[in-house]
């Protein structure tokens, strides 16, 4: 195969031992070939790069790419043969390449960050807004209505901004500029992509869930639409790595204060309970509450959610495991794994992917069930389903989350609103050991 043929294509690449062959499917724009690929590398990294930088269709912006959720997209985004950067912001770095702030980024060819006052929208589609809680709002007023738009903070996840305030601290803007917040506020869509796809299609601004609530939901809606388990006594045992904590320096993040201990934080308040309720709540058509309690682990990535809930009256463990599979038997990155096997976030780490399981108690009529992501698994899956049905105008496909518990659930989206496979750019196996 020449060169000029292989730039004219893409393909889903993977890795390949030496005399192995592999049958890749390849889509050239509008028509679909197959041909074989021989163990052994023969192409060049650069041709790759190059081919992969002039098909680039849908310009996005990233707002806040200094930290690690802006890391991870464009980590992520350099796989993908349709979504480039063209604009990236980061007030504190600007001036400065992304290569300088990320050395293992050095490769990518990105744009020079600026301030968010200097950014210009005229060249951009979309928009990830990976800014702290509180700033995004005001950002967003300003953006241009064309713009898809993917917040990564918590402004615009719950609808009742009075709870924002009790949370987080500080008043939400809706309650201030009347006129244009209660609009913005009531369109965003809570983009748990599993649970909300049909609403994340045709949405302008999506909320991506955070990463305690997405390993938390994931397992819990199911059972809680089917009737299976009962609204109280939910008592949830969460544990992060430290990267879930984000980049700023903190007393409490050094590694003296982290390593070789375990440090249990938010007790009884963490901000992300009432983001819990409302989607448990919205499951049961009730007001539900639980107990959470979430830990921080001496790992970089990584986290797990052991939840312990009542059955309903003649369920069985056999009837919550059944419900998980029909639940989850499609959907390409959501995995219940084989009965007695216990979710271990070593076997997620780095990837797309969110495993669970569920156990009987030792107590009558109790189960535990336990679910694993990498922590950054939900941005991107949310974000690209909604961005891809209105821009581009094509049928989003109906197959089926740092990843899973933020950057890799709104990638995931935005292929299938493109109607290219849902794992485009995702291929990622888990990292190990």
């Amino acid at each position: 195969m020449s060169t000029a043929t292989f730039n004219s294509i893409c393909f889903n690449q993977g890795y390949l031992r030496k005399g192995e062959v592999k049958i890749s499917k390849v889509k050239n724009r509008g028509q679909r070939v197959k041909f074989y690929v021989g163990g052994a590398s023969v192409l060049s990294t650069k041709c790759m790069q190059s081919s992969e930088k002039n098909k680039k269709e849908v310009r996005i912006g990233l707002l806040g790419a200094s930290g690690y959720t802006g890391a991870e997209i464009v980590r992520l985004l350099a796989n993908h043969p349709y979504f480039g950067i063209t604009l990236m912001t980061a007030d504190r770095k600007a001036g400065q390449s992304m290569g300088s702030v990320f050395p293992h980024l050095i490769t990518q060819d990105l744009p020079t960050m600026v301030s968010v006052k200097d950014a210009d929208f005229s060249s951009v589609d979309a928009v990830f807004c990976c800014l702290p809680h509180g700033t995004t709002q005001e950002i967003i007023k300003g953006l241009p209505r064309h713009l898809k738009i993917v917040d990564l903070s918590a402004d615009f996840r719950l609808r009742d901004i009075a709870e924002y305030e009790e949370w987080y601290g500080q008043p939400h803007s809706a309650s201030e500029l009347q006129l244009v917040f209660p609009i913005i506020q009531k369109e965003a869509v809570y983009g748990l992509t599993e649970i909300s796809r049909e609403d994340v299609k045709i949405a302008r601004l999506v909320a991506n869930p955070g990463c305690y609530p997405t390993s938390i939901q994931l397992p819990l809606v199911p059972l809680i639409k089917a009737k299976l388990i009962e609204h109280r006594n939910i008592i949830i045992d969460s544990k992060s790595g430290v990267s879930g904590a984000g980049r700023g320096a903190k007393e409490a993040n050094l590694y003296s204060e982290i390593a070789e201990g375990i440090y249990s934080y938010g007790v009884t308040k963490h901000r992300h309970v009432p983001e819990i309720e409302q989607g448990l709540s919205d499951a049961a058509q009730s007001k539900i509450n639980v107990s959470f309690t979430p830990h921080l682990m001496p790992m970089i990535r990584g986290m797990q959610s052991t939840i312990y809930v009542e059955m309903s009256q003649g369920v069985i463990i056999e009837d919550l495991y059944q419900q998980l599979r029909k639940s989850y038997e499609d959907e390409e990155f959501v995995k219940l794994l084989d009965k007695g096997v216990v979710p271990r976030t070593h076997n997620v780490r780095g990837s797309n992917y969110c495993f669970m399981n569920v156990f009987p108690d030792r107590i009558p009529g109790r189960a535990i069930i336990i679910s694993v992501v990498c922590i950054k698994r939900t941005i991107f899956q949310c974000a690209l389903l909604s961005l891809f049905s209105e821009l581009l105008k094509k049928p989003v496909l109906q197959i089926d989350n740092l990843v899973k518990g933020a950057s890799g659930q709104a990638l995931q989206n935005l292929n299938i609103m493109l109607g290219y496979p849902e794992n485009t750019g995702l291929l990622y196996q888990p990292l190990f050991p």
